[in-house]
């Protein structure tokens, strides 16, 4: 009798024992399953905004970060060349910046930025995706003999002004585009996430 007592509350014992590590092994065998279910980390990387510290940087030139595999250019901009833009009205193909798909709402003004200052565009030629060169000084170059600063594309000779518009009658056939972007603080810049109460 008092064996089979012993018998009995082993065989409760090792019951309760066997159901804990079973639903263990079970939680275990659907962490991988369950975490597949999730974005992998590669996916999250490349769709996550990327922040900047934009304290240094001074006039005429130019920062370049990657963001969705995409080079990002950051330029200050001096008051003499936020000057010149409206002055390129006549030369460029979009002056007004009408095609909504290269830009933002809040980025559809003259100098095609939140801060005129600041200048933040998708590094990657319109034409066939090359990387354009900044060109910020107001001189002569072998492309152009009337330069008044901006971006130009060695590869197919296409050139933009200080706000990343195309000039008429190159092989790129639009602006640069502005990608999502809004100012944390005075001097730290979010690629990828509109300001808040942008549409």
């Amino acid at each position: 009798m008092a064996n089979e007592e012993v018998n009995t509350g082993r065989r409760r014992f090792l019951t309760a024992t066997t159901a804990v590590v079973g639903a263990v092994g079970a939680g275990f065998a659907a962490v991988p399953f369950i975490k597949s279910w999730s974005p992998s980390a590669r996916a999250r990387f490349a769709g996550a905004p990327v922040s900047q510290d934009i304290g240094a940087l001074e006039e005429g030139q130019q920062l370049v970060i990657n963001w969705r595999g995409q080079p990002i250019f950051i330029a200050r901009r001096s008051k003499a060349m936020l000057d010149i833009l409206p002055q390129m009205d006549a030369l460029v193909a979009d002056p007004k910046s009408d095609n909504a798909d290269q830009q933002p709402e809040y980025a559809k003004n003259t100098w095609r930025s939140i801060k005129p200052e600041i200048l933040v565009l998708v590094g990657v030629c319109t034409h066939l995706g090359c990387a354009p060169e900044l060109h910020a000084e107001v001189k002569p170059q072998p492309f152009d003999p009337d330069w008044k600063g901006g971006y130009f594309c060695p590869c197919h000779k296409s050139r933009y002004d200080l706000a990343g518009r195309v000039y008429k009658s190159q092989p790129a056939p639009s602006n640069l585009p502005v990608p999502p972007y809004h100012f944390e603080n005075d001097s730290t810049l979010v690629i990828g996430v509109d300001p808040k109460g942008a549409a």
